[in-house]
């Protein structure tokens, strides 16, 4: 299973949300591209990158600063957030990024996320976020009237790389993942499933080292603050392997 540590970016440096609040941002590291460089360095195999305003305002804010981690690793990364038609797409690609996330457009543009895999086979993943259960678009602020599973099996015969799921009750609180949700979503689709939110220890490691169907799962604030010690987290999950 692959850890994807991750780093949040807002305003240009990197910050961990509490419950997707804007608002509620710790600001953890000013330099991402150092951020990314320490993730690495302590053996991480991708980075996991959010362009937090771009995901607010529908297009890429934060680019310096993703073109600053870019340079600044070797290991793949995987950028969301206001990436919303095909022009970013492919400049993002173009640019480095190994796999781009597609969110909003996910729910709303259906069509443009099947052909971004039919152009870009392997390298379009779908984040699907959740609120209550239902689909939370638009950097979150609203929630739609679809179910996390409904909408991923609109995409199962599409060739998307991963589904990537994040409970927004539980992200950046420290709760624990909604192993139960995750297991559930896993179990009705063929299409590997990356867990996000709320992770706050190893034994949330372990636990979701046990859902059949889990490719990786995404961390941040327990990685920053300390809980999670990234070396000891990344054995744990190679022990799956």
């Amino acid at each position: 299973m692959i850890l994807f540590p991750a780093i949040d970016l807002k305003d240009g440096a990197c910050v961990r949300l509490k419950l997707g609040l804007m608002d509620q941002a710790t600001v953890f590291n000013l330099d991402p591209g150092a951020q990314a460089r320490a993730f690495a360095d302590a053996g991480a195999e991708w980075i996991h990158v959010v362009d937090l305003n771009g995901a607010f305002v529908g297009r890429p804010v934060n680019a310096q600063a993703v073109e600053a981690i870019l340079a600044a690793v070797t290991v793949p990364v995987q950028l969301g957030g206001g990436i919303r038609d095909m022009a970013t797409i492919e400049a993002w690609l173009a640019r480095g990024v190994a796999r781009v996330i597609l969110g909003t457009v996910a729910l709303k543009d259906p069509e443009l996320v099947k052909d971004a895999c039919r152009r870009f086979p392997g390298r379009v993943a779908v984040g699907i976020d959740a609120k209550g259960g239902r689909v939370a678009v638009e950097g979150w602020a609203e929630t739609a009237d679809i179910t996390v599973t409904e909408l991923a099996l609109k995409f199962e015969q599409s060739g998307v790389a991963a589904i990537i799921y994040t409970d927004i009750d539980r992200d950046g609180v420290l709760s624990g993942p909604n192993v139960a949700a995750t297991a559930a979503l896993a179990r009705a689709i063929k299409t590997p499933v990356i867990a996000s939110g709320g992770v706050s220890s190893l034994d949330d490691l372990r636990a979701l080292r046990a859902v059949p169907g889990l490719e990786g799962v995404i961390s941040g604030r327990a990685l920053y603050d300390g809980r999670i010690e990234l070396a000891a987290a990344l054995a744990l999950l190679r022990e799956a392997a």
